[in-house]
């Protein structure tokens, strides 16, 4: 099935099921994702996820939405987020030290997205304000990082903005102001891209109704990303059998080494 088919099925899916709604107060999200489950195989370049769905407003049943005065639909906007697993990471600074380069100011972060991607209807600023934002994370510079240590809140900040431009050049944190469209006041969907370094692991993507600067529904679908193939065997015998891997890893080393000393011995 197409996405476009797809999209189409969910649509009407939701027509039907509105009348169901009507003892419902707060407006339902019902998301969709066209990939749950994304492969990672030897070449990955990457993966483009369509993520869709819609907004059903209570009291409105499938007469109402394929009525002709759509424009008449209260004006939700559209965001969504998608984050992959969070760890935790040491940013290190250098400073240039009598002529050489080398270690100096650090922190850490306890709970580190590997991925974030933000998409919304229009640019977060004219939604809602900068609590909210903060609030459910809607922009790059909401990210709920955790810093840990004892240093200066000013100090945490500046590695923070370092550690999100850092990323941000990778294509791991992204920000599109236009990144959700919404057709018929209640359907909406939106594309992100994982780039060819992502994460494996447990993603999810949450998708948040917005009106006169609130919240009014959220929803969240997840998302799988893992190796296949090769690679993944060997992710699986690395974490199955942790002992037997890494005593075979170092047996390989040693072999490749004397190997490589009787070669070099003959030439």
């Amino acid at each position: 099935m197409t996405r476009c088919r797809r999209f189409s099925v969910a649509a009407l899916a939701l027509c039907v099921a509105a009348p169901f709604l009507m003892g419902q107060r707060e407006p339902i999200l019902v998301p969709e994702v066209s990939q749950s489950r994304v492969e990672v195989r030897q070449g990955f370049t990457g993966a483009n996820l369509l993520l869709y769905g819609a907004v059903i407003e209570p009291g409105r049943g499938a007469a109402a939405l394929a009525a002709a005065d759509r424009d008449a639909l209260p004006p939700y906007d559209i965001a969504v987020v998608l984050k992959g697993p969070s760890q935790p990471i040491r940013l290190r600074e250098k400073e240039r030290i009598a002529g050489v380069w080398m270690n100096a100011r650090s922190s850490d972060f306890r709970s580190a997205p590997s991925f974030f991607a933000v998409a919304s209807s229009r640019p977060i600023s004219e939604i809602v304000d900068a609590r909210t934002a903060a609030i459910y994370e809607l922009g790059t510079e909401f990210i709920q990082l955790s810093p840990t240590g004892q240093i200066e809140p000013e100090e945490q900040a500046r590695f923070a903005r370092g550690l999100v431009e850092l990323r941000q050049r990778a294509g791991l944190y992204q920000q599109n102001p236009q990144g959700v469209r919404i057709s018929e006041g209640v359907l909406y969907q939106a594309r992100i891209a994982l780039p060819s370094n992502v994460t494996t692991g447990e993603y999810t993507a949450e998708t948040f109704a917005i009106a006169d600067g609130r919240v009014l529904a959220s929803a969240t679908a997840d998302i799988e990303v893992i190796k296949v193939g090769l690679e993944g065997s060997v992710v699986y015998a690395s974490q199955r059998w942790a002992l037997f891997y890494g005593l075979g890893a170092i047996m390989l080393s040693l072999g490749m080494g004397w190997f490589a000393g009787q070669v070099f011995s003959k030439i």
